[in-house]
């Protein structure tokens, strides 16, 4: 259901609406209960310590077989220098090459490209990214991929991109940086009840709903800034919304809740780099959560664009009109 006539400044194009995807998914995403599953038990911040994944990862073992099944006319598309500058850039609808995957690679590559999606995510995740690119592009085929430097002997990365996607498997190769670089995520559906991730935003919002008449005076906002502003401020930013630190201990565990659940669709050694990344930019007293009062889309207070930032983490979700987040943490370099 379109609910604004609002452009989206990244979608330059809408994809037309598909047929049903496999009755699997969906029924896997209905079982979800529209929420992530299980998060773990133990406190994020118990994994504080991770440095991320290796060479040798199952993400990054998959993309060494991806890469060494290359011809050499499809090296010439998709493999870069691991310091081309494509690698940094970030769009919610971008394609990192002009080939897309189902243009381009033969079965065995494609199925090769889904263990890696597959690997870099837990199952739900998994299966709601699946749901997102057919619905919002009629699947991964639909989407491009590049491999910047060399799997078999230095740095490098995998990255795959198209209409609200971005994700990265690099082994560690950017130091100080979760999950290899900022991460996007999205779904066009306009409609929360049907938004793959409005979920989230519900989580967020249990936030908001726990602070008294001061703290929620700080933490909502009228206007948000540019959804892609996500650069890292380091120690010395400052930073919309209220403070962690100001909050009380079960305000503040409703706040790591959040971060789990938002973390969820992630695999285990990226997420515990980042909650490292966090440790090392202060912790969770360091973070600031803000809720902005544009995009209301049923006028129920429920702040459907919202932002978790720190001095190493970023997280700006705009579920107005339809899902676009943007993720970094990384550690500012001097």
């Amino acid at each position: 259901m379109k609910r604004f006539n609002d452009t989206c400044p990244d979608c330059e194009s809408r994809s037309s609406d598909t047929a049903s995807v496999g009755e699997n998914r969906r029924s896997f995403i209905k079982r979800a209960g529209g929420t992530a599953l299980a998060v773990g038990a133990l406190p994020l911040f118990a994994h504080a310590g991770g440095t991320g994944p290796s060479s040798t990862s199952a993400a990054e073992t998959s993309v060494g077989r991806f890469y060494q099944s290359l011809t050499d006319a499809q090296r010439k598309v998709v493999c870069l220098p691991f310091d081309h500058q494509l690698r940094s850039k970030i769009s919610a609808n971008w394609h990192v090459t002009e080939p897309t995957i189902g243009e381009l690679f033969d079965d065995q590559q494609r199925a090769n490209i889904l263990e890696i999606v597959r690997d870099v995510t837990t199952e739900d995740g998994y299966q709601r990214l699946l749901q997102q690119m057919e619905d919002d592009a009629s699947g991964i085929d639909a989407y491009s991929c590049a491999v910047f430097g060399d799997p078999d002997s230095g740095k490098f990365q995998w990255e795959l991109t198209g209409r609200h996607l971005t994700l990265r498997a690099d082994g560690n190769s950017v130091a100080n940086r979760a999950f290899g670089g900022p991460l996007i995520y999205g779904h066009s559906e306009e409609d929360p009840k049907h938004n793959l991730f409005h979920y989230q935003t519900k989580k967020a919002n249990e936030v908001f709903h726990a602070l008294d008449a001061p703290q929620a005076k700080v933490a909502l906002i009228d206007k948000p800034p540019k959804e892609s502003d996500v650069l890292l401020r380091g120690k010395g930013g400052q930073f919309p919304g209220i403070r962690v630190g100001d909050l009380s201990d079960d305000q503040k565990e409703l706040v790591e809740q959040t971060l789990k659940v938002i973390l969820a669709p992630y695999r285990s050694e990226d997420v515990d780099e980042a909650m490292t990344i966090v440790k090392e930019g202060g912790g969770l007293d360091r973070l600031h959560m803000a809720f902005y009062r544009e995009g209301d889309l049923d006028n129920d207070q429920t702040w459907d664009i919202w932002r978790v930032e720190g001095p190493t983490f970023v997280w700006h979700f705009r579920g107005a009109p339809h899902v676009h987040a943007y993720i970094n943490i990384g550690i500012k370099q001097a």
